[in-house]
């Protein structure tokens, strides 16, 4: 089996290059957005951090994915 990163964490490190954060960042802030669902987290990066929306999507389902399976 190969070690090649696979689904949304495959951009972790682009994005963490790119905007400057490590992940644990900004996954902690979007946790910190209660209420919301998916895609009004990713317009929310987009808008408030300037994220690109491959970026922002990828972040939300994986956040969203280890909300899910801490339940």
């Amino acid at each position: 089996m190969s070690g090649t990163v696979k689904g949304p964490a495959s951009y972790f490190p682009s994005i963490e290059a790119k905007y400057g954060r490590p992940i644990a960042d900004w996954k902690s802030m979007i946790r910190a957005q209660t209420g919301l669902k998916h895609m009004e987290l990713v317009a929310w990066l987009k808008s408030e951090h300037n994220m690109g929306h491959g970026h922002a999507n990828a972040l939300v389902a994986d956040t969203l994915r280890e909300i899910k399976n801490e339940s």
